[in-house]
C-alpha cells in the first residue's frame, strides 16, 4: 500500500491509500467511504474487499474528502473529482501506470458520491453502490427519523461542540456520530450539509441529487441495498434504478432480503459472499 496526496485545500492534505494488483493491470477503481459525509477515512475499507479486487485485476485507491459541516456538499464533490483528475494526470509519474479504465465505489454516503459523480463523470466505466441514495429532499432525510427519534436526544448544545472550526478530512464515528444522529433526529441533515434551503434553493438541490441529473451517458452503475435498511431506505436504491432503467441506462439492481445497512461488512454471511461476487463480475465486465 502506497499513500499519495491528490489535493491540498484550505491547509489540509487530501490523501488516498493505493492499493496495486498485478503489474499488468491499469485499471482502477476509486472507494469512497460512508459516513454521512460527516465522519469516515480512506483506511475505512475493508482489507478483504482490496484484497479481492486485486485478485480480480484492479488497483484500488481509497480516498478521503473534506467532511461536512465545514466542509459543504458542493466542495466535496470538487474533492471526489480532484480525485480522479489526479489519477488521469499524474497516476503514471507517481504510480507507474496510465489508468485505461476507472469505476468509482462506495457505500452509504459513499455510494450517494459515487452515484454523484457518475453524473458528472461520462468517462467513468462504472459505478457501484452500496446502499447509497439518489434523493437528498426526500422525506427520509429532511424530516424527523422515527428511526433516529427512538435513540437518545442529541441536544444542539452537545452538537454544535462536535463542530470543528478547522477544515478536517478524517474523523472516527465515535467522534462525530451524535452530530449525525441529532441532523437526523432534527430532520435537517440536507440543509446542514450542503449550506442550502430545501425550498428557496431546489433547483441547486436537484443538481445535488443523482436521481434528478441522470441521463443517457451516465456510466453503467450497480446499485446493492439490504431491503430491511433502518439508515437509508431501500427505496432510495429501487427509485435509482428506476430513473435509470428510464434513460436506457445499463444497471444492475440487487436487494437483500432481511439485510440492513453495512450489510457488506459480513463477508462471513454467504449471501453478503455472493454479491460481493457479482461486484467484483460487474467490474471486470467494464474495466479489464
Amino acid at each position: 500500500m502506497r499513500t499519495i496526496c491528490y489535493k491540498t485545500v484550505e491547509g489540509v492534505e487530501l490523501l488516498g491509500d493505493f492499493y496495486s494488483a498485478c503489474q499488468t493491470s491499469s485499471s482502477v477503481i476509486v472507494y469512497i467511504h460512508g459516513g454521512g459525509l460527516i465522519w469516515g477515512s480512506r483506511k475505512d475499507i475493508l482489507q478483504e474487499q482490496v484484497k479481492q479486487y486485486n485478485q480480480a485485476g484492479l488497483h484500488v485507491l481509497s480516498i478521503d474528502y473534506r467532511l461536512a459541516p465545514e466542509t459543504r456538499l458542493p466542495a466535496i464533490i470538487e474533492d471526489i473529482q480532484d480525485a480522479l483528475r489526479w489519477l488521469r494526470e499524474q497516476a503514471f509519474t507517481e504510480l507507474g501506470f496510465q489508468p485505461s479504465a476507472i469505476a468509482v465505489v462506495g457505500s452509504s454516503a459513499g455510494g450517494y458520491l459515487s452515484l454523484l459523480v457518475g453524473s458528472r463523470e461520462p468517462a467513468l466505466k462504472a459505478v457501484v453502490s452500496f446502499y447509497g441514495y439518489g434523493d437528498i429532499q426526500a422525506s427520509w432525510y429532511s424530516s424527523p427519523s422515527s428511526f433516529y427519534l427512538q435513540k437518545p436526544t442529541v441536544s444542539k448544545e452537545l452538537a454544535d461542540q462536535l463542530i470543528t472550526k478547522r477544515t478536517i478530512a478524517e474523523s472516527s464515528i465515535q467522534q462525530r456520530f451524535g452530530l449525525y444522529l441529532y441532523y437526523r433526529q432534527q430532520g435537517i441533515w440536507t440543509q446542514e450539509v450542503t449550506g442550502l434551503e430545501l425550498l428557496k434553493d431546489k433547483e441547486q438541490l436537484d443538481l445535488l441529487c443523482p436521481v434528478q441529473v441522470v441521463s443517457d451517458s451516465f456510466p453503467p452503475t450497480m446499485l446493492l441495498h439490504g431491503e430491511d435498511d433502518q439508515d437509508v431506505p431501500c427505496e432510495q436504491s429501487i427509485g435509482m434504478a428506476q430513473r435509470l432503467q428510464s434513460a436506457g441506462v445499463e444497471h444492475t439492481l440487487l436487494t437483500l432480503p432481511g439485510e440492513d445497512h453495512l450489510f457488506d461488512i459480513q463477508l462471513n454471511k454467504e449471501n453478503v459472499r455472493q454479491a460481493f461476487a457479482q461486484v467484483l463480475v460487474f467490474l471486470q465486465r467494464h474495466l479489464v
